[in-house]
């Protein structure tokens, strides 16, 4: 799955998330597929939410920006185990 992360300012926008893992002051995690995006900083709120659209516009003083494999998406334990 293709996403675009639009930075400007203070603002982010990424076009291709799929959820909204979680979103406080300090960090939110969006998930887009099979990864996520993790924004650190301060004052974070989610300004605009369409899931359906795949749109998630974000405000504050970011910090850092990591991508990273979803949570969640490892296979059923006994895969893990018998690996």
């Amino acid at each position: 799955m293709s996403f675009v992360l639009h930075l400007e300012g203070d603002n982010i926008a990424i076009k291709g998330a799929t959820k909204v893992v979680s979103s406080t002051e300090a960090q939110a995690v969006i998930e887009i597929g099979e990864k996520s995006v993790v924004l650190s900083g301060e004052g974070i709120e989610v300004k605009k939410l369409n899931l359906d659209e795949g749109e998630v516009c974000l405000n504050g003083l970011f910090s850092m920006i990591k991508f990273a494999s979803a949570k969640g998406k490892k296979g059923s334990i006994i895969k893990r185990i018998f690996k």
